[in-house]
């Protein structure tokens, strides 16, 4: 007979980790793959990465590190000298204001600086005001803290911007932060320069640490600006940790190069988390990245070219849909429209309850693979990001076009 022990008794995973929900987002993106690799012609609306190469100037800069045997050691778990310079160099160039390079640190992708500056200075009990819809990712970095993320909704009718009059509605005597992503991952929304000085003003006045997630800066579209909070209220790069990375701006997400930019004390905080956790990020991808933000923003500029044609085109696609509502996003490359003119309703044989419902499903009868809103806050939504080719584009909305349009 087995012999129970009080240790063989206990939860086998932690309570931390066992509570956390895997990313949406990857997991649609990989079940449309999946179904691809078996055969069916899937169209992948989910994964928000760009279809486009990296520029070849960066690759060839790679190509030549990796023969550089300076790069097959250690570095510092910080970052390399020469792109913590050029971080701090295009921070001034692409945001208007100085930055030390001591006061920058290199992460293995946005994710990391995301956990990070979350780890670096929030303790149980504290919360964060996080403006919904969210990337999925920020409320489970904030929950392995100890920390609780509280939400403050804005809908189609605000055109997703939260106002300081919510956020001073769910301001607590615990809140510690306010996470601020602009332009928007899911939702594609930009805050103005008011606005954006409106809530730094804000959170300078209560003493609120504000977590600005800049990774989609070079992405805005018609009359919208990318506006960063510190240059607006420059007083509030004491209480301020800004996020960027060049994933989104460089089609790079496979290279992993993120950084986070605050106050020394945090800086060294998170570099002395990270020195244990991963040290540095491979030295390839950091010599990649020094290419990239040195070089000029040509390519840059393609690739945002082709991202507002095929906005405009899913727009007007999805717009045409019963049912559906889909405000123009003005930066990113995700599309949110609103699908709460649907739930209810039957087709197939199905009735739509929720937006999970509706986007299960796309993908089994449309053969589309979309994100519901369930994984970015309420339900009611769907993302689609147009990072992909203009081709799929219309063949993928088409055929969302078509099922929805049985909708009885």
């Amino acid at each position: 007979m087995e012999r129970v022990t009080e240790q063989t008794s206990r939860p086998r995973v932690s309570a931390r980790l066992a509570a956390i929900a895997e990313s949406a987002t990857l997991a649609v993106d990989a079940k449309a793959k999946a179904l691809k690799a078996a055969g069916r012609p899937v169209i992948g609306f989910g994964a928000g990465e760009p279809d486009f190469p990296t520029p070849s100037y960066i690759v060839d800069a790679a190509v030549r590190a990796a023969q550089d045997p300076a790069n097959h050691r250690y570095t510092p778990a910080a970052g390399l000298p020469a792109l913590r310079e050029a971080i701090a160099a295009k921070t001034l160039r692409d945001s208007g204001y100085e930055v030390r390079p001591a006061d920058v640190l290199v992460t293995n992708g946005g994710k990391q600086a995301v956990y990070q500056a979350f780890a670096a200075i929030l303790d149980p009990g504290d919360e964060v005001l996080l403006p919904a819809p969210y990337w999925t990712t920020y409320p489970e970095a904030i929950r392995l803290t100890g920390a609780e993320p509280v939400e403050v909704f804005a809908g189609v009718d605000q055109g997703y911007l939260v106002t300081v009059e919510q956020l001073e509605a769910a301001r607590t005597p615990r809140t510690k932060a306010l996470l601020f992503n602009s332009p928007s991952n899911p939702t594609g929304a930009v805050y103005s320069p008011e606005q954006t000085a409106e809530i730094g003003r804000w959170a300078l006045e209560h003493g609120i640490w504000v977590i600005t997630d800049e990774i989609y800066e070079h992405l805005t579209y018609d009359h919208a600006v990318f506006t960063p909070v510190v240059r607006v209220v420059p007083e509030l790069a004491e209480q301020s940790i800004v996020l960027n990375g060049v994933a989104k701006t460089y089609a790079m997400t496979g290279w992993r190069v993120g950084w986070m930019i605050g106050p020394s004390d945090v800086i060294k905080a998170a570099t002395n988390l990270q020195s244990h956790l991963t040290s540095n990020v491979a030295n390839v991808s950091q010599r990649a990245a020094v290419a990239a933000l040195t070089g000029d923003l040509t390519a840059v500029e393609a690739m945002r070219t082709a991202f507002d044609r095929r906005r405009r085109t899913m727009v007007e696609m999805l717009s045409a849909i019963d049912g559906v509502t889909c405000p123009a996003p003005e930066g990113a490359f995700y599309a949110y429209p609103s699908v709460e003119g649907l739930l209810g309703r039957t087709i197939r044989g199905t009735t739509v309850e929720t937006s999970a419902d509706l986007a299960t499903l796309i993908l089994e009868e449309a053969e589309v693979a979309v994100v519901p809103g369930e994984a970015f806050g309420p339900s009611g939504f769907l993302r689609l990001s147009y990072a992909l080719s203009d081709d799929d584009l219309v063949e993928g909305v088409t055929r969302v076009q078509r099922l929805l349009g049985e909708a009885q």
